[in-house]
């Protein structure tokens, strides 16, 4: 999929200011709210932020090997067994994420976006996986925002 240059920046600020209204309405949340769910059996308010930290990660550090040591530390906060996070850690996390992938995307070249890469045996490229970061945090912001708001909660303002 080619970028086209004139869209992708306006593609880009929209993602940053999504990210923005999500951490707005995360950081003032205590522990009980973070805990959160639409019910039992559902994520939780936090379990989906730090899913959203984990895959940001590790779709940089497993498949394009991007980020580093400090992208890398946040490979496996959505894991089971880890440990609970407070919203500033949540902040952090987004923030981040965000900074490092910001930095690799504002220095690939046109033939990077394109470069096949390998998913444990599927081929993709810099762009599918953009592209699949960006509905991928929609969708899970959007999932945030629902629970929010079943809970009386100051949801993402879009």
């Amino acid at each position: 999929m080619a970028i086209a240059q004139s869209t992708f920046p306006t593609l880009l600020a929209g993602w940053s200011n999504y990210q923005d209204l999500l951490i707005k309405a995360l950081a003032p949340l205590s522990p009980d709210q973070l805990s959160a769910s639409a019910v039992p059996n559902l994520r939780s308010v936090e379990d989906i932020v730090l899913h959203i930290i984990g895959a940001r990660a590790r779709w940089f550090t497993l498949v394009i090997h991007e980020g580093g040591e400090e992208m890398e530390s946040y490979n496996n906060w959505d894991r089971k067994g880890m440990p609970r996070r407070s919203a500033a850690e949540l902040v952090t996390g987004l923030e981040a994420t965000w900074r490092l992938m910001q930095a690799s995307i504002d220095r690939w070249t046109p033939a990077e976006w394109e470069q096949e890469l390998d998913d444990e045996g599927e081929i993709v490229t810099r762009s599918w996986i953009i592209w699949h970061l960006i509905e991928h945090d929609v969708h899970h912001g959007g999932e945030t925002s629902l629970t929010l708001g079943m809970h009386g909660l100051v949801a993402p303002d879009l």
